[in-house]
C-alpha cells in the first residue's frame, strides 16, 4: 500500500462510464439472467449488449453488459446488489486502461471470477 493515489486515470463518464457484466449459464440459468435482463431495461436508461452464450474477451463464462452512466450507479448497483438472482456480476469503470478498470478496480456482486487479464490494453 502506498501513501499517495496512483496517477488518475481519464475520466469516468458518458453512458459507457460504468459497465456491468451479468454471467450466466446458457443451459441452466439463462432464464433467470433474462429477468434481471428485463428489470434493469424497464427500470434503468442503460445501453444492454448482446447476449454471449459463450467466452468472449476476458470474461471466463456467458454474459451480458450493461453500460451506464455515473449518475445511475447509486441506483442500478444495489439493485443488482439486491436482485442478481444468485447470478454472478462484474461491475467497473470504463477509462483508457482496460486492464486496471477489470482486474484493479472492479466490484463483484457475487462470486468473484477469474478473467484472462493477458487480453486487455493497459494505459500508457
Amino acid at each position: 500500500m502506498t501513501d499517495t493515489p496512483t496517477a488518475a486515470p481519464a475520466p469516468i463518464e458518458g453512458i459507457d462510464g460504468w459497465h456491468a457484466h451479468v454471467y450466466y449459464d446458457p443451459a441452466t440459468t439463462r432464464a433467470r439472467a433474462a429477468v434481471l435482463r428485463g428489470w434493469v431495461e424497464e427500470g434503468f436508461n442503460v445501453m444492454l449488449g448482446r447476449w454471449h452464450d459463450v467466452k468472449v474477451g476476458p470474461h471466463p463464462q456467458a454474459m451480458y453488459q450493461i453500460l451506464f452512466k455515473n449518475a445511475d450507479f447509486p441506483r442500478l448497483v444495489p439493485f443488482l446488489a439486491l436482485n442478481r438472482m444468485g447470478l454472478d456480476v462484474l461491475v467497473h469503470p470504463n477509462t483508457d486502461d482496460e486492464y486496471a478498470d477489470h482486474m484493479d478496480h472492479a466490484l463483484w456482486l457475487g462470486r468473484t471470477l477469474l478473467l484472462d487479464g493477458s487480453m486487455l490494453k493497459h494505459r500508457g
